[in-house]
This record gives C-alpha cells, sequence and structure tokens, in this order.
C-alpha cells in the first residue's frame, strides 16, 4: 500500500509540473505573438498617418485647381464688360453675361461701395452672401471662394470678383456655382484607411461640408487650407491600438524573448529529463477487485422522460415600429417577447463588441415585469445589465454616458394609454430607428440568437449624479415660481428636484407616479391634457407652467395668461441662445413645425434644417450634420451644446427657465415668447385607424392628392407649403393615427388650406371622420 500511495503521489507531482509549465509556455508564446503584432502597428502608424497626410495634400490640391479654374473661366467673361455698362443695366448685363457661362447659377453685380449690401435686409438678402461681399472689399490679394446653402436648399460654391482695377473695383461680381465639381474632387481621393473631412471657417464656427473614410478615425485639430477659399481639408487619422511604447525594435526585442523562452517551456515539457514513471500495468486481482457489480433490475435508474421543447412564441412584426419598440402589454407584448428582445438586442451588441447595457422603465405598471424579462434576455446572450430601476427614458440615456456603456434601453410606453408599453433602445451610441429596429425582429423570427450567456446584473441609483450634472450648469439667475405638471408619469419622481435645485419655487402637480394615469394622459401635446395646468397656473398667481409626458423626454409650457406655447415657437427661444455662443451652427426640426421658424434660425445667425418626425431619426441626423440643437412639435429638445444630444424634457425645462429668468430686461415670459412670430395654428389632430391602415392610406394619399401650385415636402408623410401658409398628414410611428396639422398667416389662409387637405384626404376615404 505504500508503495501505491508513493506511486500516486509522484503521479501528481509530475502532472502539476507539466501544467505549470504548459500554462506559462502558453501565455509567453502569446505575449510573444501580441508584441510581434503590436510591433508591426508601431512600424506602420507612421506610415498609415505619411498616407492619410498625402491624401490630405491631393485633395486640397484637387479641391484648388477645381476652384481655381472656375476663377480663371468667370475672370475672363468679366474681363470684357464695360464697368460703366453694369452700373447703368446690372440685370441685363448680368442675364447676358449668364448666357455665355452655362455653370452659372446665380450671377448678380453691386456697385463698388456696396451701399446697398450694407444697407439691406439680411434675412432676406442672406447673412452668409454679405459676410463675403463685404470680405471681398478688404481682401489682401485674390477673393476667397467658400460654400453657402441657397434658398432652395442646395449648397453651392460660391465666389465675388471685382469688375475693373482689382484695387479700386468699379463693381463687384456675385457668383453661384454647383458645389457638384468641389464634391467629385474631393470624393476621387482615397483615404488611404483614415477619414478626410471638407470644412469651412474659423475655430469658432467650423461646418463640416463633407466626410470620406472611416468613422472611427481621429480627426486633427489642424486643416490644410484650400487654396483661394475659406475651406480646408481636415485629417483624420486610423486610430491604431497600441498599449506598448512606440518604440519599434524595443517591441521586437520583448516579443522574440517572449516567444523563445515559451518554446522552451513548452519543448521542456514535451521532452523532461530524467527516468518517466511509468504506469503499471493493472493485474488480474486489480481488475477483478475494481469491477463494479451488475445492477439489478430494481438498481437501474429509471430513464427519464423526454421533455418536449417549448413551444415557439409568436412575436407580432407590427410592434416593430420606425423608431422604437411598441405594443399593448398581455397582447401584442408581453415578458416572452420581451425576453426574445432582449437576446436579439445582446446578439446584436456581441456582433459589436459591446458587454454592458443600461436597463431603465418608467412608471407603468407592466414594466417591472417587462424590465426583468428584457434583462433576463440580455444575459442570456451574455450581456451585463446596469439596472437604474423605475428613472424617466432621459435618465437612462444619461447613463449610458455615465456607465460609458453606449448602450441603454428604455422600457417605456412614453405617451400612450396606460395598456401600452415598449422599449427605446440604443446600441453603441445609435438610437436604433428603422432598418436597425426591424433587423431585431428577424432575428427573432429567424431564431438567430445568442443563448447560454452567464450575464451579469447589478443595480445603481443614477439620479442623484443626473439632479448634480444638471443643476451644476444650469441655473436661474432670478427666482421665479413655476407649477410643475408631470401627469402621475415618473418625471414626478426627478423633474421637480432639478428644477427646484436650479433656484425655481416649483408647485407640484400630479406628481405622485401612478401608472394608471387617474387624472389625465401624460402627453403635453394635447390642449386638453394641459387645462388643470392652465388653471394651476393661473389660481397659484405662477410665472409658468410647464409638462411633461410619461417617460420625461418631451416638455410642454404654458403662460400665466394661459397660452400654451407651441414647442416650435420654444424652439425659436432655444435657437436663439444656443446660437448666441455657437453661430452659424446647424438647427434641425421636423415637417410639423411653423413655418416661421426658418426664418428665426437664419435672423439668429443659423443654419435651418427641415427633417423627418421621431427622436431616433433626429438623433441620427444630429450625428450627421454636427448639428448643436433640434426640436420637434411633439415637444422633443435635443441640446448637443452643454449637454449630450439626446432627447430630454427635463433637461429642456431647466434651459428654458435658465432664459426667461436671465433675460437682461427682466421682462416676463409672456414678453419675451412674443418676440416669436406665431400665426394661426391649429394643435396636432388626430385620425385614429385600425394598425398598420395609416401606413397605406398615406402611401394612397401620396398617389392620389394634388395641391397645385404648393411646394411639396415628402420626406415624412405629406407637406404643402403656399407663402401664406402649409398643411401636414403623416402617420404616427407611436400608434396607429394620421396626425394633421395647419398653419397659416391668418384665419382665411388657414380656412383655405384645410379645405384643400379635406378635399384630398376625402378622394381617398369619403368616410374618414375628420377633427376640423
Amino acid at each position: 500500500m505504500a508503495k501505491d500511495s508513493t506511486r500516486g503521489r509522484l503521479g501528481r507531482q509530475v502532472d502539476v509540473r507539466g501544467l505549470i509549465m504548459l500554462a506559462l509556455g502558453t501565455l509567453l508564446v502569446m505575449v510573444g505573438l501580441f508584441g510581434l503584432w503590436q510591433t508591426w502597428m508601431v512600424f506602420d502608424e507612421n506610415d498609415a498617418n505619411a498616407r492619410v497626410h498625402h491624401a490630405q495634400d491631393q485633395a486640397a490640391q484637387a479641391i484648388a485647381g477645381e476652384i481655381a479654374q472656375q476663377r480663371v473661366a468667370l475672370m475672363s467673361a468679366l474681363g470684357g464688360l464695360d464697368p460703366h455698362t453694369i452700373q447703368t443695366t446690372p440685370r441685363e448685363t448680368a442675364d447676358s453675361l449668364r448666357g455665355r457661362l452655362p455653370q452659372v447659377k446665380v450671377l448678380e453685380f453691386y456697385s463698388g461701395s456696396l451701399d446697398e449690401v450694407l444697407h439691406a435686409n439680411f434675412r432676406d438678402f442672406g447673412y452668409a452672401k454679405a459676410a463675403q461681399l463685404m470680405a471681398a472689399q478688404s481682401a489682401d490679394g485674390a477673393t476667397l471662394a467658400q460654400s453657402v446653402v441657397a434658398r432652395d436648399g442646395e449648397r453651392r460654391l460660391t465666389l465675388v470678383l471685382p469688375v475693373g482695377q482689382a484695387q479700386r473695383p468699379q463693381a463687384w461680381a456675385w457668383f453661384e456655382l454647383p458645389f457638384e465639381g468641389v464634391k467629385q474632387r474631393f470624393e476621387s481621393i482615397p483615404p488611404e484607411g483614415g477619414r478626410l473631412e471638407l470644412r469651412q471657417g474659423d475655430d469658432r464656427t467650423d461646418l463640416r461640408l463633407l466626410a470620406n473614410g472611416s468613422s472611427s478615425a481621429l480627426s486633427e485639430n489642424v486643416g490644410k487650407q484650400v487654396a483661394g477659399s475659406t475651406l480646408t481639408i481636415v485629417a483624420a487619422l486610423p486610430g491604431a491600438y497600441i498599449v506598448v511604447p512606440r518604440t519599434w525594435w524595443l517591441d521586437a526585442l520583448v516579443a522574440l524573448l517572449c516567444l523563445a523562452g515559451g518554446g522552451y517551456l513548452l519543448w521542456m515539457r514535451a521532452h523532461p529529463r530524467g527516468a518517466r514513471i511509468q504506469p503499471e500495468e493493472p493485474i488480474l486481482s486489480d481488475l477483478i477487485e475494481n469491477t463494479p457489480e451488475p445492477a439489478t433490475p430494481a438498481q437501474t435508474p429509471k430513464a427519464k422522460p423526454a421533455v418536449a421543447p417549448p413551444a415557439p412564441v409568436q412575436v407580432d412584426p407590427t410592434i416593430f415600429r420606425a423608431y422604437d419598440v411598441r405594443g399593448v402589454v398581455g397582447k401584442s407584448l408581453t415578458a416572452d417577447v420581451a425576453r426574445l428582445l432582449g437576446q436579439a438586442i445582446g446578439t446584436v451588441m456581441r456582433e459589436k463588441g459591446l458587454s454592458e447595457i443600461i436597463v431603465g422603465r418608467d412608471g407603468r405598471l407592466s414594466g417591472p415585469e417587462l424590465a426583468g424579462a428584457l434583462s433576463d434576455g440580455l444575459r442570456e446572450a451574455g450581456i451585463d445589465v446596469i439596472d437604474v430601476g423605475a428613472v424617466p427614458t432621459p435618465v437612462v440615456y444619461y447613463a449610458a454616458y455615465r456607465f460609458n456603456t453606449g448602450s441603454g434601453v428604455a422600457v417605456t410606453g412614453s405617451h400612450n394609454p396606460p395598456d401600452y408599453n415598449g422599449f427605446k433602445i440604443v446600441v453603441g451610441g445609435e438610437t436604433l430607428s428603422e432598418g436597425a429596429i426591424q433587423d431585431l425582429y428577424h432575428r427573432i423570427a429567424n431564431n438567430a440568437l445568442e443563448r447560454g450567456g452567464k450575464g451579469k446584473i447589478r443595480q445603481i441609483d443614477v439620479v442623484p449624479d443626473y439632479i448634480d450634472r444638471i443643476t451644476s450648469d444650469v441655473q436661474a439667475e432670478r427666482p421665479m415660481k413655476i407649477v410643475v405638471d408631470c401627469g402621475n408619469g415618473i418625471p414626478g419622481a426627478v423633474a421637480p428636484k432639478v428644477l427646484e435645485g436650479i433656484g425655481c419655487e416649483v408647485i407640484q402637480l400630479y406628481c405622485e407616479v401612478d401608472g394608471t394615469f387617474p387624472n389625465h394622459h401624460p402627453d403635453p401635446s394635447d390642449p386638453h391634457n394641459l387645462e388643470d395646468l392652465i388653471l394651476a397656473v393661473k389660481s397659484t398667481g405662477a410665472d409658468l407652467g410647464v409638462a411633461f409626458d410619461g417617460d420625461g423626454d418631451r416638455l410642454g409650457v404654458v403662460t400665466k395668461e394661459g397660452e400654451i406655447i407651441f414647442p416650435d415657437r420654444t424652439l425659436m427661444l432655444f435657437a436663439r441662445d444656443v446660437l448666441s455662443r455657437q453661430p452659424g451652427a446647424t438647427i434641425i426640426y421636423d415637417v410639423k413645425c411653423t413655418g416661421h421658424l426658418k426664418g428665426q434660425i437664419l435672423d439668429a445667425g443659423g443654419s435651418p434644417l427641415m427633417w423627418r418626425t421621431g427622436h431616433s431619426l433626429i438623433k441620427a441626423k444630429m450625428r450627421e450634420t454636427g448639428a448643436e440643437l433640434a426640436g420637434e412639435m411633439s415637444g422633443h429638445f435635443f441640446f448637443k451644446e452643454r449637454w449630450y444630444g439626446f432627447d430630454d424634457g427635463i433637461y429642456a425645462g431647466a434651459r428654458l427657465l435658465e432664459i426667461l429668468a436671465g433675460d437682461l430686461e427682466e421682462r416676463t415670459p409672456e414678453q419675451i415668447f412674443a418676440t416669436c412670430p406665431k400665426g394661426v395654428s391649429t394643435p396636432e389632430l388626430k385620425i385614429e385607424m385600425a394598425e398598420g391602415e395609416h401606413y397605406k392610406f398615406i402611401e394612397k394619399f401620396r398617389q392620389v392628392a394634388t395641391f397645385g401650385d404648393a411646394a411639396l415636402t415628402t420626406i415624412d408623410g405629406v407637406r404643402a407649403d403656399w407663402p401664406d401658409g402649409w398643411g401636414l398628414v403623416r402617420p404616427s410611428n407611436t400608434t396607429p393615427i394620421l396626425v394633421l396639422r395647419f398653419d397659416a398667416d391668418n384665419n382665411e389662409a388657414l380656412k383655405r388650406i384645410q379645405g384643400v387637405f379635406r378635399e384630398q384626404l376625402l378622394k381617398v376615404d369619403a368616410g374618414l371622420k375628420l377633427p376640423f
């Protein structure tokens, strides 16, 4: 027995030593291989950067050549003109010259003194155009070409050229040329693994016009000037993953030493020194003693009955909407659906190399069950979950930034009825919409889901940090008394604390969280839901009333006189404030906003851009354009300036009160809002339809409706603009309804526009019940 014991101990010693050598040798080989890869990355980095910089030089030269070619052609055409003729008949001369310059979109002549420009109405004339003409007077050498957006929304290349002597021109010629030539020259240069950006302006008003290449490349701070213009080419260098010192020979030496050491240890394990301890052959007695007795019938374990696989969960494709997932609880939306959705989201995250996500929910009664099932599905896919509990949707977005996950899901029915719930989804910093939402459904339908993961879950209270972040930056300079109506939605747990924290006296109205919404529906876009707030503001003598929707990402405003301030007018104030610090910034608004908004943004020195309705669609457009602010008629406001770019009704309320309380003339809110022009308009009008029918109606409406000489916009439904007003009909992406809005300069125009739409709507469905 002693001999057997010694043999076992020796065997175990050999096994342990061999395992240690195997593990250490394998580790050193892996480190060595990683080191060689890092050496190659270090060696290649300078060459890669040089290639991108060479492409940057080529792009700058190509665009400079395009501009120079245009300048020569235009100067040659101007050289044959009589300055006196231009001064006496500028318009006729311009028309005649344009016949010889077919590439020119606009040609205008101005006096040598530019007096008519100095006294022009810049809103109509164009701020950028006026600035370029005035800069030409003081130009040291050739005037600089630049780019502007024309009235029709088309980007163009513009040049101001002198007529007569360059030192004392007798007139100035303004040219607008197609931007396509510059774009083609720019895009013809390969970015060589990095990214090239065509920008315009200085450090304060820098505007990105075009980009070509990898979105993950890191932009340099200084670009290369394009000769003869205000344009620059900025190089973005490929981001190499390098964690070792950037000395290639030292990295190579360490890597080779690790490979040599690892290889030696693995060789030693395969060829150990000294005699090997051979296992003894078994003898007959050992086999007999250790052979198990056959089991008796009574001892034979019974075979377990086969367990039938669970029945597949039927998922309704209609809940996967344009920019979120939304359905009726217990019908199209169940805990099983939420679990599968979590697996689908987790599968997408795993493919993107993401491992952690924020999950929060609003105050609806179905929230805990759906959020729990969603988290289970995410963990099944191998994703770690940070549960922030019952919080407004903007707090979920904030937590994604705060904990650097870049991903989050808000379980919320937003402003929908109590029996609805849904999911707003962010993955890797991108709010999922349209195709990405449909991709989740197809993964579920095709059973292409990650399984068997063991993701972890932890609970964190992020609300105090969210409140501190806002109140540390936003403050009301004078105390204001406000009524806050949360409609028994989840903002009631956060919004009053934020607004008190910025220095306001808050009177709470329906701030107790109750998922049945016993007092009124939490939707500030419906004037009926603001009736109690208006009454409370009047009865308490408050300065203002603010309301939030069910999950806190939308804001409504009423004055002490009972006037409802529609969100497009609130956006005018936000635009002025942001543009005072970010001149030239892009401001995005949706198709439901007033026609006055564009002029207000232009007057404030901004660049207006109309886009489709939908929080995820707006955020995607903000990332694409680099916009500093966006807003929707529904009350969503997106601040990039001083905030993170997501829609946050609570933060927007704080910024509004900061503006009103900080007015230098100490005007009342009514006086300040009076500076925001308004015509005669309707609130959002709604036509209920069966699920999915509203999309079919709009498709048919696009085909058969006619609006005469109106300008049509069809990026989201159908919007018809006349000189004195406009009308819109579009399908809601949250509930099965048609949304309509009308806006005009006066009642007569409003009635006429409504009449046109009434006729066209009934042409599609004569039995339609219209709310106007």
